[in-house]
């Protein structure tokens, strides 16, 4: 019984450690991503931060200035896109996004989603919302022409009327060990206050009009933040996936020392019991 027992503790220390094996491989993979999608990160966010700067200097120059994407129109339809990764084994990532994302919906009927990755898409079917579009497969490597194509369609729901509010809910990658679900309003934007004539740097008059640079820029803008949006996902992910492969490893390890241990003591009681059986016959022996 005894070396049936140590037969099953060794065979419970070789799975675990293939199992770590696994663990470890896939936190240097995600280490590697990280790597490239944080560099991906620094080279385009000052980009959408330099397009949203100059969205609201258009808005404060003006508050006169009217146009559809902004208003104080009562908001009951809202569009939610929903970026989440196309594969698993990274913690709470996707879970904090979609609790994000389903936070404030109350009505189904009012709520439209265009989900990102397909872990989201599936959550969002299983549960009946409406799901205007999906773009899967894509959360690792976006490209802008995938932010095109989600803004594209927002928008076009937007100018028909079919909803009111545009929200992206994406991860924001704060640091490499922290990962913030974020929900951000792209449509109506928010007026911001007047900006005084002498905060400004110098005057700048648009032609033929502010309506019509903004009705040119804020699509731009749509597609950089959102691009931006997807960017920081990809990063989020990855970072969330090595904290999740690495705590697995962690976790095996202890497993590992827990199931020697007890290796041990089983080898050290079998040994002690053939001791007492031998010294047992001897003694009856005599």
């Amino acid at each position: 019984m005894a070396g049936s027992g140590t037969r099953d503790i060794k065979r419970k220390i070789r799975s675990v450690n293939s199992t770590m094996q696994i663990t470890k491989a896939m936190e240097l993979v995600s280490t590697a991503k990280l790597k490239r999608a944080r560099k991906r990160m620094d080279i385009t966010k000052p980009y959408f931060e330099t397009i949203q700067k100059a969205v609201l200097e258009v808005l404060g120059s003006d508050q006169t200035i009217k146009t559809d994407y902004v208003t104080d129109k009562e908001i009951v339809k809202t569009l939610y896109i929903v970026i989440t990764s196309d594969r698993g084994l990274c913690g709470g990532y996707n879970a904090n996004v979609i609790k994000a994302a389903l936070e404030n919906v109350v009505d189904k009927e009012n709520a439209q989603f265009l989900a990102v990755g397909r872990r989201g898409n599936e959550v969002l079917t299983r549960h009946d919302f409406m799901i205007a579009d999906s773009f899967l497969y894509i959360s690792e490597k976006p490209e802008h022409i995938h932010a095109s194509q989600i803004a594209k369609i927002a928008t076009d729901l937007y100018n028909k009327g079919e909803v009111d509010a545009i929200q992206l809910v994406y991860t924001r990658f704060a640091s490499t060990i922290s990962q913030v679900a974020t929900r951000l309003q792209l449509l109506p934007i928010e007026r911001p206050e007047s900006i005084e004539e002498d905060e400004l740097k110098e005057f700048i008059v648009y032609e033929p009009s502010p309506e019509e640079v903004l009705k040119y820029i804020i699509p731009k803008y749509i597609e950089s933040t959102i691009y931006g949006g997807l960017i920081e996902s990809a990063a989020s992910e990855q970072a969330a996936r090595r904290i999740a492969m690495e705590s697995a490893s962690d976790n095996a390890e202890e497993i590992i020392d827990e199931l020697v241990l007890s290796y041990n003591q089983a080898r050290q009681a079998a040994i002690t019991q053939e001791i007492s059986e031998i010294v047992g016959g001897a003694e009856a022996l005599k």
